[in-house]
C-alpha cells in the first residue's frame, strides 16, 4: 500500500529565505524517507499554496494526502487559514483522503536548539555574561498552546538557572520590548533573546530589531531545516497517517462521508 503524500504547510513570506528553509525540509525528510512523496506548500505570500499542491497530487493519482503545519508556537489551536483551505481543496477533490497532523509546536526538544543558535549569536557578538533570557515566538491566541509556551520558557529557566520571559509578536504574552523591559526591573542588565521561529520572515526581522532596541546583547537566528525539527515533523505525519487506515468499518460505523476522507489527527 502507497504511503500517504506528507505536504509540510508552513507560513508564507516575502523573504526568499522562508521558501528556503521550507524546501530544505522537504529534501532532509524526502532523503531520509524515501518511500513517501514530500512536498512542500504555503498559507500566504508565496507559492505553491496548498490547493495547487493538492491539484498535482490528484493528478498523479495519489489517494492519501497529510499535511503537518509548521507552526511552532500553536500545538492545540486550529489555524482558521487552514480549516478553509482543507475545505476548499475538500470540496474540489472530494475522493481525496485527507489528514491534518497536529502543528509541530513548542516541543521541548526544540529547547536545545534554540540554546545552539543562541550560543552562536552570543560568541557574535562577543557577549558572554547573561543574567536574564527571552524566549520570543510568533505566540498563540488559544489558551493551551499559551501554557505550553510558558512551560518551555520554564524548562530553560531551569536549565540556565536564569529568570526566563516569554515574548510573542501575537497573542496573550507581552512583547518583545515589554520582556526585556520587566527583567530590567527586576535588576538584569545582560539579556539574550532565543528565537523559537522557523525562518527568518518579517515578523522575527521585527521581533529582533525591537529586541536590539531594548538593549538585548544578543537574538539567536531562527531554527531552520535541523534535524530535531524533521523528526519532530516526521512524528506527526506518521501518527496522522496512522488515521487514515481503513480498518474496514462499515459506512455506518464510520461515520459520514465528510469524515471518512478528512481527518484532524492528534500527536
Amino acid at each position: 500500500m502507497t504511503a500517504p503524500a506528507l505536504v509540510l504547510l508552513a507560513h508564507g513570506s516575502t523573504s526568499n529565505q522562508v521558501a528556503e528553509v521550507a524546501h530544505a525540509m522537504r529534501v532532509g525528510i524526502q532523503t531520509a524517507r524515501p518511500e513517501v512523496t514530500v512536498h512542500t506548500a504555503f498559507l500566504d505570500h508565496c507559492p505553491p499554496s496548498g490547493p495547487q499542491v493538492i491539484a498535482r497530487l490528484a493528478r498523479s493519482k495519489t489517494a492519501e494526502v497529510v499535511f503537518v503545519p509548521m507552526n511552532l508556537s500553536s500545538t492545540f489551536g486550529a489555524d482558521p487559514r487552514i480549516t478553509a483551505m482543507i475545505e476548499t481543496v475538500q470540496k474540489s477533490h472530494p475522493k481525496l483522503r485527507i489528514a491534518v497532523s497536529r502543528p509541530v509546536g513548542p516541543e521541548a526538544t526544540l529547547l536545545s536548539l534554540v540554546d545552539r543558535r543562541l550560543r552562536a549569536a552570543l560568541s557574535a557578538a562577543h557577549a558572554y555574561e547573561l543574567d536574564g533570557l527571552v524566549l520570543s515566538c510568533e505566540g498563540a491566541h488559544d489558551q493551551r498552546s499559551q501554557s505550553l509556551l510558558s512551560r518551555r520558557a520554564r524548562q530553560w529557566s531551569l536549565h540556565h538557572k536564569l529568570p526566563v520571559v516569554t515574548a510573542t509578536a501575537t497573542g496573550m504574552a507581552p512583547g518583545i520590548a515589554a520582556a526585556i523591559n520587566s527583567l530590567r526591573g527586576q535588576g538584569r542588565r545582560h539579556i539574550a533573546v532565543g528565537s523559537l521561529f522557523l525562518a527568518p520572515d518579517e515578523v522575527w526581522l521585527r521581533q529582533a530589531e525591537q529586541a536590539y532596541r531594548a538593549g538585548a546583547v544578543a537574538v539567536s537566528e531562527p531554527l531552520g531545516a535541523e534535524q530535531e525539527l524533521l523528526d519532530i515533523a516526521w512524528g506527526r505525519y506518521a501518527v496522522a497517517a496512522m488515521g487514515l487506515i481503513d480498518f474496514g468499518l462499515s459506512e455506518s460505523d464510520s461515520g459520514d462521508e465528510a469524515d471518512r476522507h478528512l481527518r484532524v489527527v492528534g500527536a
